[in-house]
């Protein structure tokens, strides 16, 4: 994910901390932490501070080898599809024009059950579909070849993510439309504000990536990566588009945010979060590593008691299931 253009920000100076294992407690529910422990490659994946509605959030911590650069080195280049388990069908990044070509790769969408979902959603453009009133205008139908996702569809998805990529360079997560083709509308910006507010301590130490309208607007300055994936969320296909920051935070740490600021489907927005600090485990140079995901979901706001916890317990195992991959992907 290369990209040369510039997004403004809010930046708030801070503070350095000596000692990394107090500040994770500071902000985070890893009020005890055992390097050692972490260092024979544990990874502790728990549940966030509790969140109403269709907000969910769980909190991981993990260690690992190198400097904190080195990680996000790696977690900007990090291909999740070489691991079918995580349901990521297609990955590519954004240049820094992005354009309708840029989307292409729909084209070459696996033939399985969740992509042949989110092409009849398309072609009846269901209201199911996040997208807003005046982009389901521009579905024109017809018919052509294209594999598992038709021309027409490809068009669709490839017009549409452009220009809400465009918009976001332009103007932030403030700037997306709404999604209000079903009626009822949702605006991403808003989702994410909300996020946050349920969440005081972290929109506190991360405030340097947090916009006072929105993720992408503000008054410093930091580059962000662009990307767009393909991938199933409850056995149905979803294209998406993401940013990802990073940036030093003192002491020899870093701070990174990626953010799902579009989805078609499946969840509004979600908000992964990173600070890595410089660690020494068994005499060796490490990485320790905190990491917090944040989603909002209309079909999380119907669930409670014994269902809540179920997702929960899912978006854990899911996490885990990730970082697992990860740490193998970099171990090579």
């Amino acid at each position: 994910m290369k990209l040369a253009f510039r997004l403004i920000f809010f930046l708030i100076a801070i503070p350095a901390f000596a000692d990394p294992i107090a500040e994770l407690a500071g902000f985070s529910v890893f009020d005890k932490v055992d390097l050692n422990q972490l260092a024979q490659g544990d990874i502790r994946t728990v549940h966030g501070p509790p969140m109403s509605g269709q907000f969910l959030s769980v909190q991981s911590c993990y260690l690992m080898p190198g400097s904190p650069q080195e990680q996000v080195n790696a977690l900007r280049n990090w291909n999740p599809t070489k691991h079918r388990e995580l349901k990521v069908f297609l990955h590519s990044d954004l240049p820094e024009t992005p354009a309708a070509a840029n989307f292409s790769k729909l084209k070459n969408a696996p033939d399985n059950s969740s992509v042949k979902a989110l092409v009849s959603a398309t072609e009846k453009m269901s209201s199911e579909l996040q997208v807003s009133r005046e982009e389901a205008k521009k579905f024109s139908g017809g018919s052509g070849d294209g594999g598992a996702v038709p021309e027409p569809v490809v068009a669709f998805w490839s017009d549409l993510l452009a220009a809400r990529t465009k918009s976001f360079i332009t103007e932030g997560t403030a700037g997306q439309a709404p999604y209000d083709h079903s009626g009822e509308a949702a605006r991403p910006n808003d989702e994410l504000k909300a996020l946050l507010k349920n969440q005081d301590k972290i929109r506190k130490q991360f405030s340097g990536f947090l916009g006072e309208t929105g993720i992408g607007r503000g008054a410093g300055s930091l580059k962000p990566e662009l990307y767009w994936e393909l991938l199933d969320v409850d056995e149905q296909g979803v294209v998406t588009l993401g940013a990802f920051y990073n940036r030093t935070a003192g002491n020899g740490s870093y701070q990174a945010a990626d953010v799902l600021y579009y989805a078609s489907g499946g969840y509004y927005v979600t908000l992964s979060l990173y600070q890595m600090w410089p660690v020494t485990a068994n005499g060796k140079p490490s990485t320790l590593i905190w990491r917090g995901d944040m989603t909002s979901s209309a079909s999380l706001a119907s669930l409670h008691g014994v269902e809540r916890l179920g997702s929960e317990s899912a978006m854990v195992k899911d996490i885990s299931r990730a970082i697992t991959f990860f740490r193998k992907d970099m171990a090579r």
